[in-house]
Order: C-alpha cells, then structure tokens, then sequence
C-alpha cells in the first residue's frame, strides 16, 4: 500500500511539471535518458579502450590496432565531454524547473487559503500545519523541487539497470543476481525512510514552534525587544528545546532500524563478494579478456543505483509527501458554501451585495463562540445601523468589538443568530460583493514594504488607479501633506528594507491606512469602520480627525470604535458592549445623563485629563 502510494505521488509530481510546462516536461525527460545511458556507455567506452592498448603497443600506433585505438579514445573522450556537461546542464534545467514549479505551487497555495471569505481557517492549528508542509518549511525540502527529484532518481535507477544488463552480457546470472538483490532490498529501506518522514510530520506543530522562535532573532519587527530585553539565549534555548522534542521520537525509530540497517548491508556485502570473487577469479584464469574486465571492474559499483538508498530518495520522501497536504488545502477550503451563497444554493436568486445597504444592517440575537472556547464572546446581540448613519462603539478591552467588525464584514459567521442587510441574510449575498462594500482600517493595519500609491489604491478591484480619487481620499485622511513630503512623493517606497525607501511613523502609518479605506469609498465601498482611528496619532493630528470626522463618515454607514471618547461621541448614536451585548444605545449626552457604564467610563477619562489640566 505505501509503495503504492509513493508510485502515485511521484506521478502526481510529474502530471504537475507537466501541466506547468510541457516543453520543460519533454527537456526534463530527455535528461532522465541522458542520466541513464551516459554513465555506462562512458565506462563501457573506457573498457574498449583499456582492451585495446596491449595490440597498440606491440603493433605501434600507425597498425590498424593503434587507428582502432585512436578511434575508441576519440569515441570515449568523446562521450566523457558529454557526461562532464551533464552536471551543468542538470544544474539550469534544475533551476528553471524550480522557477516554474515554484510559481505554479504558490500560486495555488495562494488562491487556497483565499478562496474562504473568512479568516477561521488561518487560525485552524491544522490548516496551518498543512500550509507550513506545503511550503516546505517544516523540513526544508520544497515541493517545487519534487518533479527533477524524481526524474533524477529514475535515471539514476535505469543507469544501475543498465550495469546489471552489461554485467549479465559478462555472466547472466551475476547480473540477475545484483538487481533481485537491490530489489529486495529497497522496499524495507523505503519504508524506513517512509516511516521516518511520517515521524517529522507527525511533529509538525513543535517544528513550526521551533522554526517561529529561531526566526524571532532575524526578523526586524521583533529586533528591538530580542536586544533590549536580552531575548537572544531564550529564544535560541527554546528553538533547541522545541526542536528536540521533535526529533525525540525519529531518534529513538532511528535506534530500532540499525537492525535492518545490518541486515541489509549483510546482504548487500555478500552480493558483492560474490560479483567480484566470479570477475576475479575469471581474470586470474585468463577467461576473460582486458577489454572486459575494465568494463566489468568499473560498473559493479554502478549497480548500486538500482536500489541503494541515497540522499535524493529521502529528499524526495519529504517533497512527496507535501504533495496532499498541497492537494487537501485546495479541497477542504473550497467547500461550496464558502463560495456560493446560501440563498443561491437553496435554489433562489441570490440579491447583489453591490450599493448595500440602502435601509439598514441589523443583528438579531446574533452569537459567537471561537473554536474550543467555553463561553461566547458575543451572546444574543441585537443592534441596527442604520443606512448613512454613524455609531460608536465602546466596551472595556475583550468585550468583543473588534470580533463584531469581523462578523459585520463577514471574515466570521455566527454561530447563532441572524445579520440581516436590507431584510436579505448576509449569508444569502455574495461574499466578495459583500466585502468590498466595506472598508475597514482595523487596530493591526498592514503595512506594505510597496509604494505610497500601492499601499493606498492596493489596485482596487484590480482597475487602473483613479488619481482624482486617490488625491481626494488622502486629503480627507489628512496623509495629503505627508505623501507630499515623501522624497518620491506616491511613487516612494515605504520600507528602509529597499533602495530608496523609507519609514514611516505610526502616526503616519496610520494617516496611510485611513486614506486606504477612504480611497474604497471613492471606490464604492458603503460601509465604513474605523477600529480605534486615532491609536497612533499625535495631539494635534488627533485634534484634526476630531475635526473631520463629520466630513470621513459623510455618506456611508460607518462605525467607530474607540476608547477615547471626544472621537465616538461625534457619531450619530453610541452603543456600548458589555458581556457580549448591546446594553446601552444613545446619543453622548442621552447616555451620560443616564448614568450607566458608558457615564462612569467617560467621567473617569474626563477626570484623568482635568487632573492633567490641573497639573499644569
């Protein structure tokens, strides 16, 4: 069953090389018949010429015997030139097939982790291991490599085939008797192998663990608190403990196979005795010629290729099996509710999300419990945002705000309750129509190491940048000023990583974010959150969104999230969250005057800037 399973996957790995590139296909299969034949006709022409020196050198090089040497050195040197450029030329086709696959792979890999419209699935232990197999991070041996990796190994097999065949013109049973051995011998020395990389898979989270924390060290996010709190040991400590608990198990598999290692070499010792005791004894009784026994001598070591087991079998145990993980991400992740909305499967007309809303977003009784978790983070909400209107939204830190954003774009769906846009479910709209009607600059915004104008326009619905609209939405966000002082104005990088590019503050990072979600609005985005939009700006640049904030949420649904409350109480109504629900909703002044939580919350923020007034 598992040679049967490895036969497949190798196939697997060339239909995949195939359907990159034929051509590359056809070049890669011409190379495996070179690394076949080469080696032996190389050594079977070194034999000849070996054979025909002794006639040379009696008769003299102008003899007939000296021209028949000539002609087989010519012959011989002819074909070592060709077997030396075999290296070479494996080395580019190598290259350009690693290129190409390479492209391929990710390219799947991409659209299989962005076919579901939410984000459960990148936050799934297992889905992340099979994405980290898939690369190729786990054990360093990348999938895109497994096409060559086979085709080498197939060559390499059918050149030890081909010795045993020359060697069975020599003695036929000889021959017989090195390829049944190696025969016999390579299935247990795959399995070993096959076991052992099933070993380093089933070790596949503390792997990943130990790989994230040796990487720590080099990356420049983490750069700074590794120095200042003198990070570097523990980190290097922990990828070592993490990396040992991963191989504690292979090592101890490892210790129970020198068993079967002895066995084989055993046999494979005896095989050979006997090949070289038979060539030996026939060259010590003369019944073999020169010529022969300088083919023979040199190819008995050229057999092994027909079953040993070499660095490229394991590598390509590794490459292989990312294969279906490869294969399992593209499945599991496409599942057709993802892709088409339930009105439309139920067999209804599914309404375009495109203009939405036009009346009202509403959630009704909606829940949410993560994966594992015991308790809900959100229970029996009900809120409505009204279509054009703005809404605050306050709570203390875990009260599931942000997770609200994620259900409201629909990266999430609820496990209980109803989102209603328009009276139409939102699990019956499109998801992708519906997500780019909404435009969020979230607490985590990216940042981009690509241009100003990239990090903005992100080529929107991948149309053409409208300048007009890219302008005006910097201007809004107040980053106008900014890209104008950028030495490349849009068109400057924003990363010191790259020639000519430079860093920005969080403040400034954050202006960039803003005009990214506004610049959708432009675009036609009709929902617009703001998920605390001031966090990294300074006094006067806070005191300025303060001041636009009417002008930002103008014609679109929009909702703020935030713990200062001189932003949210700018909006049209304030709901605050509190143990999973909506338990206050009003006006700033409306929920002041009731003296509730978000009375005591803003009393308390007010106080703290009256002291810091008083300090003055």
């Amino acid at each position: 069953m598992r040679q049967r399973l490895a036969a497949s996957q190798r196939l697997r790995a060339l239909r995949l090389l195939v359907h990159a590139s034929p051509a590359l296909a056809l070049a890669a299969g011409g190379f495996v018949l070179a690394e076949a034949v080469l080696p032996n006709l190389t050594l079977v022409a070194m034999g000849r010429v070996t054979g025909e020196i002794p006639a040379a050198v009696r008769s003299g090089l102008g003899s007939v015997a000296g021209h028949r040497l000539e002609w087989t050195l010519g012959i011989a040197g002819l074909l070592y030139a060709v077997f030396m450029l075999r290296g070479p030329v494996q080395d580019v086709l190598n290259a350009v097939v690693r290129a190409r696959m390479t492209t391929v792979l990710q390219a799947r890999l991409v659209d299989a982790v962005s076919t579901p419209p939410g984000i459960e699935h990148l936050e799934n232990p297992e889905v992340l291991d099979r994405l980290a197999s898939a690369r190729g991070d786990l054990m360093g041996q990348r999938p895109a490599d497994a096409p060559m990796t086979v085709l080498n190994v197939v060559g390499s097999r059918l050149s030890g085939v081909g010795a045993c065949a020359v060697i069975a013109a020599f003695r036929w049973w000889l021959g017989l008797l090195l390829v049944l051995v190696w025969l016999v011998v390579r299935r247990p020395l795959l399995a070993m192998v096959a076991e052992r990389v099933a070993t380093f898979r089933a070790a596949s989270e503390p792997l990943r663990r130990s790989w994230y924390l040796g990487s720590l060290a080099t990356r420049s996010t983490a750069a700074k608190e590794v120095r200042v709190f003198g990070l570097a040991d523990w980190l290097l400590r922990g990828y070592r403990e993490t990396w040992l608990v991963a191989m504690r198990p292979q090592w101890t598999r490892d210790r129970r196979t020198s068993r079967l290692l002895l066995a084989v070499g055993a046999l494979v010792f005896a095989a050979y005795a006997v090949a070289t005791a038979t060539v030996g004894w026939a060259g010590y009784r003369h019944q073999v010629a020169l010529g022969t026994l300088a083919t023979i001598l040199p190819l008995l070591p050229a057999t092994m290729a027909v079953g040993s087991l070499t660095v490229n079998d394991y590598r390509l145990a590794i490459m292989l099996s990312a294969l279906p993980d490869l294969d399992a991400l593209t499945a599991d992740l496409a599942p057709p509710a993802d892709l088409v909305p339930r009105a439309a499967s139920a067999g209804a007309a599914a309404r375009p999300a495109v203009g939405l809303p036009e009346r009202e977003i509403r959630f009704s009784s909606v829940s949410l419990r993560y994966p594992g978790a015991e308790r809900d983070v959100l229970s029996g909400l009900d809120l409505t945002l009204p279509a054009g209107e703005s809404l605050g939204l306050v709570g203390v830190n875990g009260a599931g705000k942000t997770t609200l954003v994620t259900l409201l774009a629909r990266l999430r769906d609820p496990t209980g309750g109803l989102i209603t846009v328009d009276g139409v479910p939102l699990a019956g709209l499109p998801a992708r129509e519906w997500q780019r009607q909404v435009a969020v600059v979230y607490q985590d915004f990216t940042r981009l190491p690509l241009t100003a104008r990239e990090n903005v326009s992100m080529l929107l619905f991948d149309e053409p940048v409208d300048v007009s609209a890219l302008d005006e939405a910097a201007q809004r966000a107040g980053a106008a000023e900014l890209v104008t002082g950028l030495p490349g104005g849009w068109e400057t990088v924003l990363s010191p990583q790259y020639a000519g590019g430079t860093d920005l503050s969080g403040g400034q990072w954050q202006r960039i974010a803003l005009a990214r979600a506004l610049y959708a609005v432009q675009r036609g985005a009709r929902v617009l959150v703001l998920d605390e939009p001031t966090a990294h700006l300074d006094v006067r640049a806070e005191a300025a969104f303060y001041d636009r904030f009417l002008q930002i949420t103008q014609g679109v649904t929009s909702v703020v999230i935030s713990h200062r409350f001189a932003t949210v109480r700018r909006a049209n109504r304030i709901a605050v969250l509190d143990g999973g629900r909506i338990t206050e909703l009003g006006s700033h002044d409306e929920l002041v005057a009731a003296g509730g939580l978000y009375a005591r919350m803003f009393g308390q923020q007010a106080a703290r800037f009256d002291r810091r007034a008083a300090g003055r």
